[in-house]
């Protein structure tokens, strides 16, 4: 969509902005006024606010998962079942991270059986019907798949959002070596040990490029292994086309794209008036949300109500009843489980 006053719909993965922020401030051990447990939920509510004021977004859509209740999981148990559980203390803050954003007015969606990329891959599938336009805020690569002409991609690395570089289809080819439209061949090819779901062997991710940029899809790199391999030896090497032509590479790869496929028909509760979770929100529940977390006041007065704030607004804002008891002590830092191998929030490279 080349309409530049279309609006923009900004799609966050809220898991994978809240998981970030748990680990980088979890030596903070913050907790709100009222003694609760927040320092993931004070990062990503930053982060939120930096993210809305960069791409000048319009609506506000963040996705999470449905945690216990995973479609994936029931059809494939070996999904992601390598996982440790997680801790207590990251469970409660995602539950308060819904009803914080909820309450701040937000469009927060929680789909049935599915995942917040999934929400992220529905509000790019559904925006073009709203003549609207997309970024997806996410530190997963799965989302490489979703950029095209009407919908960008705002990859989160460590250092927030202002260190984040912002995808359109020219930019991830520069970066990867491929369209996006190719990506999800390149990931099922690839693997993803995080989620627990091995590769074609012999195949990372430059020699996954390689083949693609060569014969263009993995079903024709297949194709093409099954009849002597040329294009693919000339491509990649012997060895590596015969693995594709091994016993069970196809249906790995297969399989891979079928788990890693994303939802796009996800119930999102927007229509074309695209009214939910459009700027500017309340600025009662702004000044409530930021004061509470002991955010920056006026910055998300500005960015969220599109309104200077008022001379009278102090930094920070508190409210007067905060003040009755002192700050419950924060008590030991919360045993941390160690991250699985691969996950999006410590993945520090681009790609």
């Amino acid at each position: 969509m080349s309409d530049l006053s279309a609006p923009t719909v900004l799609a966050v993965d809220g898991n994978s902005l809240l998981h970030r922020s748990f680990h980088a401030q979890a030596s903070t051990m913050y907790r709100t006024p009222d003694g609760v447990q927040g320092w993931a939920v004070r990062g990503l509510l930053s982060q939120l606010l930096t993210a809305v004021d960069r791409v000048c977004a319009d609506v506000v859509v963040v996705g999470f998962d449905d945690r216990g209740n995973s479609s994936r999981k029931k059809r494939w148990p070996h999904y992601k079942a390598q996982r440790a559980p997680k801790p207590e203390s990251l469970e409660r803050q995602l539950d308060l991270a819904v009803q914080v954003l909820r309450e701040l007015g937000v469009v927060v969606v929680v789909p049935e059986g599915l995942e917040a990329d999934d929400v992220l891959a529905s509000v790019a599938a559904q925006a073009p019907a709203w003549g609207a336009r997309t970024v997806v805020a996410t530190s997963d690569r799965d989302s490489f798949a979703l950029i095209d002409a009407n919908t960008k991609m705002l990859r989160i690395l460590n250092g927030g959002v202002d260190a984040s570089p912002l995808l359109d289809p020219e930019r991830l080819a520069m970066v990867t070596g491929v369209r996006p439209e190719q990506y999800l061949d390149l990931a099922a090819l690839r693997g993803d040990s995080s989620d627990n779901l091995p590769g074609v062997t012999g195949f990372g991710t430059k020699t996954a490029v390689k083949l693609l940029q060569a014969l263009d899809t993995a079903q024709a790199a297949f194709d093409d292994a099954e009849c002597g391999g040329g294009r693919c030896a000339a491509a990649v090497g012997k060895a590596r086309a015969n693995a594709l032509a091994a016993p069970g590479a196809r249906d790995r790869w297969s399989h891979n794209c079928e788990v890693m496929a994303m939802v796009t028909t996800a119930d999102l509760g927007l229509d074309a008036s695209l009214s939910r979770g459009r700027l500017p929100l309340d600025e009662d529940a702004v000044r409530s949300t930021y004061s509470r977390f002991e955010l920056h006041l006026p910055g998300a007065i500005r960015a969220l109500t599109l309104r200077e704030p008022a001379k009278t607004v102090t930094e920070p804002f508190f409210d007067p009843r905060w003040r009755a008891a002192p700050r419950p002590h924060p008590g030991p830092l919360p045993k941390l489980v160690p991250a699985p191998a691969g996950p999006a929030y410590v993945q520090e490279t681009l790609f």
